[in-house]
């Protein structure tokens, strides 16, 4: 049977919360997944947080069928958008017609905000872009809001973080509803060749340690991010940017407040998770990273663990 997946756009909405997971769901059809997809607002258009109107949309369903899987993503200015009429009605309309034992919710970064405004969230584990974790709470002294998760689900109710991690999580119903093997296919067709799992943080560790501005250290990330997997030497960056290996050092422990080794090891724990979690033994992920061997990697860990 076709399962009905329905995506109510807030006003304000943000065009790659949307654009993202339904791209995901689109592919997904296109390999046999039997999703028929839906696009709800308050009125027949709207517009999205880059100004772009947006027609043709359904008006929200008086009555969900049974196994509907609504998704809303977030919106720009949500404290102002949240307290437009439309959004209201939304909130509304997920009070009296959600029912989680025959419907499931996903909502993507600030849209866990409505769902919390609607009552959805009272006594669930959820979670929300970082930067609008307090606000979560406020929302509903109840739900148990978790930080730096890229999405969580509660029973029949999944939350999410910002933009991005909307596409993991919408890979991640795919994959429940249609199967691993068709969430797979829709990763190469999108080439996210990486999925992030739950658990994993928001704030990746592929963008630590670059919130500075010396275009040297940068060029260094730049050059070690690229290839993790490499045996990078002091002498051999420091070349790269026209510096010594003493000054290099210097420059990027002062601005990127790590040394260039803890720096690389990091970069390759992060690219073995991956490889690990994309079906390689615990050994060949290490390998595949650059480690000499599964220990060696389990030694940065447990550093890391501990620093």
């Amino acid at each position: 049977m076709a399962r009905d997946i329905w995506f109510v756009l807030p006003p304000r909405f943000m065009l790659l919360d949307f654009a993202g997971p339904a791209e995901a769901f689109r592919i997904a059809t296109e390999f046999g997944a039997p999703f028929r997809l839906h696009y709800a607002a308050c009125d027949t258009a709207t517009h999205c947080s880059l100004g772009l109107p947006v027609g043709g949309l359904q008006p929200l369903p008086r009555h969900l069928p049974e196994g509907s899987l609504i998704l809303i993503p977030g919106a720009d200015c949500s404290a102002e958008a949240y307290a437009m009429p439309e959004a209201q009605q939304i909130v509304s309309w997920l009070s009296s017609s959600f029912q989680p034992q025959h419907h499931q919710l996903a909502t993507i970064c600030s849209a866990a905000l409505l769902a919390g405004m609607a009552g959805l969230l009272a006594h669930r584990q959820c979670t929300t872009h970082h930067s609008l974790i307090e606000r979560l709470r406020q929302t509903d002294n109840s739900a148990q809001v978790l930080e730096n998760r890229v999405f969580v689900q509660d029973g029949s109710v999944w939350t999410s973080a910002g933009i991005t991690a909307g596409i993991d999580l919408a890979l991640q119903l795919i994959s429940q509803l249609a199967g691993a093997a068709t969430a797979r296919e829709v990763a190469r067709e999108m080439v996210v060749y990486f999925r992030r799992a739950g658990q994993d943080a928001q704030l990746s560790p592929w963008l630590a340690h670059r919130n500075h501005l010396h275009p040297a250290v940068h060029k260094v990330q730049d050059l070690i991010a690229a290839s993790p997997e490499q045996d990078w030497s002091l002498a051999t960056l420091a070349d790269q940017v026209h510096v010594s290996v003493r000054h290099l050092s210097r420059l990027f422990r002062e601005h990127a407040g790590v040394s260039v080794h803890d720096y690389h090891l990091g970069l390759r724990a992060a690219l073995a998770g991956q490889w690990r979690a994309s079906g390689l033994s615990k050994e060949k992920a290490a390998l595949a990273a650059g480690f000499s061997s599964a220990r060696q990697w389990q030694r940065v860990q447990q550093a890391a663990a501990a620093s």
